[in-house]
């Protein structure tokens, strides 16, 4: 197994990682203003089912081909940052409706895959976990085996924040008038436009 504090080391680290909104949280605190807790925990089940291909990527030994998959990931790259634009633009030209009874509500399927694919629209994050798992794992031990434990322990850990993020905006859209709901609605359009624009002109590591 693992050290128990490598492996407290790695859930500190993971928390520190977790909690600094992104693109997913983004997206998370968006729909749940937009439909309550719950549509920002279907986006959380499809991160989380995104981040269970991705550690079992990684658990394979597939990192290295992950890499060197240039062409590939840099088109998924700009795929998901246009997607990411777009559910900004589409965000920033709302009328200040979210959350009222007359908007239509996105199905559970549709909320889960938006979730899977924001977060594998960042080929960065399995380049990450590549090299930040690694750094926890103890060569005298199995790899997969610690490999998927710390996984797990990171999926845990970004369920929790995430949900807490989701239950916080949920609630928070509840109380706010149609005028803040809209100034929210345009902040939130502009991180995700923004973090598409930073999607695409990235470059891998």
């Amino acid at each position: 197994m693992i050290d128990l504090t490598a492996w407290l080391a790695f859930l500190a680290a993971s928390a520190l990682v977790v909690i600094v909104p992104g693109p997913t949280v983004t997206v998370i605190i968006a729909n749940a203003l937009r439909s309550g807790p719950t549509a920002g925990l279907m986006n959380i089940a499809g991160t989380q089912a995104g981040l269970v291909l991705m550690i079992g990527v990684l658990a394979l030994g597939l990192e290295a081909i992950v890499a060197s998959a240039g062409l590939l990931f840099d088109i998924l790259r700009l795929l998901g940052a246009a997607y990411l634009i777009w559910l900004g633009i589409q965000m920033w030209r709302s009328d200040g409706c979210l959350g009222q009874a007359d908007v239509p509500a996105r199905s559970h399927a549709a909320l889960f895959w938006q979730g899977f694919l924001v977060i594998w629209s960042n080929p960065k994050a399995l380049v990450f976990f590549g090299a930040f798992i690694p750094q926890f794992v103890d060569p005298a031990g199995d790899p997969t085996t610690q490999v998927i434990l710390l996984g797990a322990t990171f999926m845990a850990v970004a369920t929790v924040l995430d949900g807490a993020y989701a239950f916080a905006a949920g609630r928070a859209g509840g109380l706010l008038s149609r005028q803040r709901v809209r100034l929210v609605e345009r902040l939130s359009g502009a991180c995700l436009i923004g973090g598409g624009l930073w999607l695409a002109l990235s470059r891998r590591a």
